[in-house]
C-alpha cells in the first residue's frame, strides 16, 4: 500500500505541470476564447531562457544574445518576462488580426506557433535533452509510513497558487473584470471604455507568465527537452475541458489528480499480472478517454467568447478535371522523374507522397470543415500494417496497400466518432490526443511494433519489380512511376467525388449542419464517411513512405509529423486539389526542400520557416499558396482546345459559394 501511495504523490511533479498549462489554457479561454494549443511550446522557450542563464550567464534571444550574468534572481526575471513578452507579441501580431476569423485558423495559428517554437527551441539550444538544477527542497519526507520527495507538495502548493491568483486577478481587479465582461460582450465593455484588444493582450502575457513560472520550478523533476513540453498540452486540455474551460480551481485540482492517476498506471503496468501487450504507453491514453468522455458529457455547453460575426471559412475550389490538363500535369510529373536522379528524384517523390497525405486532409478539413491533427497517425497504423501484412502474410500488391489502407480508415473512424458532437478546435484536440494515443500505445509499444523499426517487402505487380532500390540505384524509375500512377488515381477519385453527390453532402455540411440536415443530409453518416475517406488516403500515403524508405520506425509518424502535416497542407491551400500538390512540393523531404538544402543549405531553418510561414497564412491569405499561383484566364486557342460543355450550375451551389479550379 505504501508504493501505492508513494507513486501518487511522486505523480503530482508531472501533475503540477499540467494544472498550470491548464490554468494558462483556461484564462486565456476566458479572456480570448482561443484554445491555445501552443502553450507548452511557449512556456518551453522560458524554462530553456532560464537554465541557459544558470549555466552560461547567458540570454539567448531568437537572434543574437546577451550577458546578463548566472545569479537566480536574473534568470527568474529574465524568463518570466520573456514569457509575458512572447504573450503580447503572439496576440499583437497573430490573434488580433484573427479577432473575427474562423476556428480552423486561429487552430492552424497556435499549431504554427508551436512548430516555431519548438523548431527555435532547438535551433538555438539544441535538440539534446537537459538535466535542470534543483530549485526546490528535494529531502525525502516521511508521512503515515509513506516517504515521498518535499519537491512534489511544494510544486502541488505553487501550481494551486498559480491558479489562485489568475483567479483573483478575474475575480478582484477592475481589469479582470472587464476581460470577463468583454468575454460576453466585447461591445458594452467597449462602451465602457475598455479596449478588448488590451484586455486580451493583458490576458496572453500573465497566462504566459503563470504559466512559465509553475513550469521553470517543475523542470528538476520532469527533465527538458523540445518535445516533453510542448505535448503536455494534450493532458493539460484534458484537465482544462474537466473545468469546461472555466474553473481555474477544478483545472487544477484536476492537472494534479490526472498527473497522479498516471504515476500510478505506470506503478500498475510494471506489476507481473499487468498484461504484457499494455505495459508501454498505457498511461498515455488517458488524457485521451478523458476528453473523449469531457466533449461528450458538456462539449456542446463549453462556452465561446462573445463577439461579432466570423469570417467564413476558406473558399473551396471545384475542379473541372478536364482530360488535356490532367495529363498535361501527369506528363510534367513524368518527365521531372526522368530528368531527375538521386536525391532530386527522390524529392520529386516524395512531393507526390505528400500530396497524397495532403488530399486526405483536403477532403476531411478543406471540404467538410472537420479539422484532424491525426493524419500521421493513420498513416502510420496503415503503414505498420502494410510490414505485417508483405512480411508476416505475404500478401501481395496492391492488395497489401488497400488492406492497409482499410486499417486506417477503420481506425480514423474510431478517432472521429466525437465529431458527431463536436467540431473545430475540440475536434481538433480530440485527434491530437487520439494521435499522442496511437503513437505511445501502439507505434513505441514492443509488443505491436519492434523497438529498430518495422521493415516494409518490396512491391511487385504482374512480375514487375517495383522495388524502390536495387544495387546502386537508390531510387528505380518504375517504383517512381508507381507512386505517380498512385497519385493519379487518388487525384482523380477526389475531383470525381468534390463533383459528385457525396461532394455536395460535404459541402453542405461544412456550411451549416442545421442546415444540411434539414435539406435531408444524414450529418453524422456525412461525417463518419469523410474521416473513412480521408484516413484510408492518409494509409495510403503512409503506405507510400514505407515502400519508399524499405522501413519504418515512429519518427516518421509521431505527433508532430501530424501536425507538420496540417501544416503543409494548410500552407498549399487546404481546399483545393491544387494546394495538395503545392503542400507536397514545400514538404520536408520534398522537390523545394531538396532545392533550399542543397543551394543555400537551410535544411535546419525549414521547419521554423515551415511554422513562421503556416502563422502569415493564416493571418495574412487563409486560401493558402495555391491560391495566389492560379493563373488568369488561359489565351483563347488554349480555352477552345480544353472547353466541353459545362452544367447549368455550379456542384454544390444551390449549399455555398464556391468557384472552380482551373489548374487541375
Amino acid at each position: 500500500m505504501n508504493s501505492y501511495l508513494s507513486m501518487l504523490v511522486v505523480g503530482l511533479g508531472v501533475g503540477a505541470v499540467y494544472a498550470a498549462l491548464a490554468t494558462g489554457l483556461v484564462a486565456i479561454h476566458k479572456g480570448t476564447g482561443i484554445v491555445n494549443f501552443a502553450q507548452g511550446a511557449m512556456a518551453m522557450w522560458s524554462v530553456y531562457t532560464f537554465d541557459e542563464i544558470r549555466k552560461t550567464g547567458t540570454w539567448i534571444l531568437p537572434v543574437g544574445s546577451v550577458p546578463v550574468g548566472d545569479a537566480f534572481a536574473t534568470a527568474l526575471t529574465v524568463a518570466l518576462l520573456s514569457a509575458a513578452g512572447l504573450g503580447g507579441l503572439v496576440h499583437v501580431l497573430v490573434f488580433r488580426p484573427l479577432r473575427h476569423a474562423p476556428q480552423l485558423a486561429k487552430v492552424v495559428a497556435t499549431i504554427g506557433i508551436m512548430i516555431s517554437m519548438q523548431a527555435l527551441v532547438v535551433l538555438r539550444f539544441s535538440s539534446q535533452p537537459r538535466t535542470v538544477a534543483a530549485l526546490l527542497p528535494s529531502d525525502a519526507l516521511r508521512w503515515g509510513g509513506v516517504a515521498f520527495s518535499r519537491d512534489r507538495l511544494y510544486l502541488s502548493a505553487i501550481a494551486g497558487l498559480a491558479a489562485v491568483a489568475v483567479w483573483a486577478y478575474y475575480r478582484f481587479t477592475r481589469i479582470g473584470l472587464a476581460t470577463r465582461a468583454a468575454s460576453e460582450n466585447e461591445t458594452a465593455a467597449a462602451l465602457f471604455g475598455y479596449s478588448p484588444d488590451l484586455l486580451a493582450g493583458i490576458t496572453w502575457a500573465l497566462a504566459g507568465t503563470v504559466t512559465a513560472f509553475a513550469a521553470i520550478m517543475a523542470a528538476p523533476t520532469t527533465g527538458l527537452n523540445p518535445t516533453n513540453y510542448t505535448l503536455y498540452v494534450v493532458p493539460a486540455l484534458a484537465v482544462a475541458l474537466m473545468a469546461r474551460l472555466q474553473s481555474l480551481g477544478a483545472a487544477c485540482a484536476a492537472g494534479l489528480a490526472l498527473g497522479a492517476v498516471q504515476s500510478e498506471i505506470v506503478f500498475l503496468s510494471s506489476q507481473t499480472w499487468w498484461p504484457q501487450w499494455a505495459r508501454s504507453g498505457a498511461a498515455d491514453t488517458l488524457p485521451f478517454v478523458v476528453i473523449v468522455v469531457c466533449l461528450f458529457v458538456f462539449g456542446r455547453s463549453i462556452p465561446g467568447r462573445g463577439g461579432g460575426e466570423t469570417d467564413s471559412l476558406p473558399e473551396v475550389r471545384l475542379p473541372r478535371m478536364r482530360p488535356v490538363v490532367v495529363a498535361l500535369w501527369t506528363g510534367v510529373g513524368l518527365a521531372l522523374l526522368l530528368v531527375t536522379s538521386g536525391s532530386y528524384r527522390f524529392g520529386v517523390v516524395t512531393t507526390m507522397i505528400m500530396a497524397v497525405v495532403a488530399l486526405s486532409l483536403v477532403v476531411l478539413t478543406g471540404l467538410v470543415g472537420q479539422i484532424s491533427l491525426a493524419q500521421a497517425a493513420f498513416a502510420g497504423a496503415a503503414g505498420f500494417a502494410l510490414s505485417k501484412l508483405s512480411t508476416n502474410a505475404h500478401v501481395p500488391f496492391p492488395l497489401s496497400l488497400l488492406l492497409a489502407g482499410l486499417v486506417a480508415a477503420v481506425l480514423g473512424v474510431l478517432v472521429g466518432l466525437p465529431a458527431l458532437r463536436i467540431r473545430g478546435a475540440q475536434l481538433a484536440l480530440v485527434t491530437l490526443a487520439g494521435a499522442l494515443t496511437i503513437e505511445r500505445f501502439l507505434f513505441r509499444n514492443p509488443s505491436f511494433s519492434a523497438p529498430g523499426g518495422e521493415p516494409v517487402q518490396d512491391a511487385s505487380l504482374f512480375g514487375l519489380d517495383l522495388a524502390v532500390r536495387k544495387g546502386e540505384d537508390l531510387l528505380r524509375l518504375p517504383f517512381a512511376v508507381m507512386v505517380l500512377v498512385v497519385l493519379l488515381l487518388v487525384v482523380l477519385a477526389v475531383g470525381n467525388l468534390v463533383r459528385g453527390d457525396t461532394g455536395r453532402a460535404f459541402l453542405a455540411v461544412r456550411s451549416n449542419e442545421r442546415a444540411a440536415a434539414a435539406a435531408g443530409v444524414n450529418v453524422a453518416a456525412t461525417k463518419l464517411l469523410a474521416f473513412a475517406i480521408a484516413s484510408f488516403l492518409a494509409g495510403i500515403g503512409g503506405c507510400l513512405i514505407g515502400y519508399s524508405r524499405g522501413q519504418l520506425s515512429v519518427e516518421s509518424f509521431g505527433v508532430t509529423s501530424g501536425l507538420a502535416f496540417l501544416a503543409f497542407a494548410y500552407l498549399g491551400g487546404i481546399t483545393s486539389i491544387s494546394g495538395a500538390v503545392v503542400a507536397g512540393l514545400l514538404a520536408p523531404g520534398g522537390l523545394f526542400f531538396v532545392f533550399f538544402d542543397r543551394a543555400v543549405d537551410m535544411g535546419e531553418y525549414y521547419l521554423l520557416v515551415s511554422g513562421l510561414g503556416l502563422v502569415l497564412t493564416a493571418v495574412l491569405n487563409p486560401n493558402g499558396i495555391a491560391d495566389k499561383l492560379r493563373p488568369g484566364p488561359l489565351p483563347k486557342p488554349v480555352r477552345r482546345l480544353v472547353a466541353r460543355p459545362r452544367p447549368n450550375a455550379a456542384v454544390g451551389a444551390p449549399l455555398m459559394p464556391a468557384s472552380h479550379e482551373g489548374d487541375s
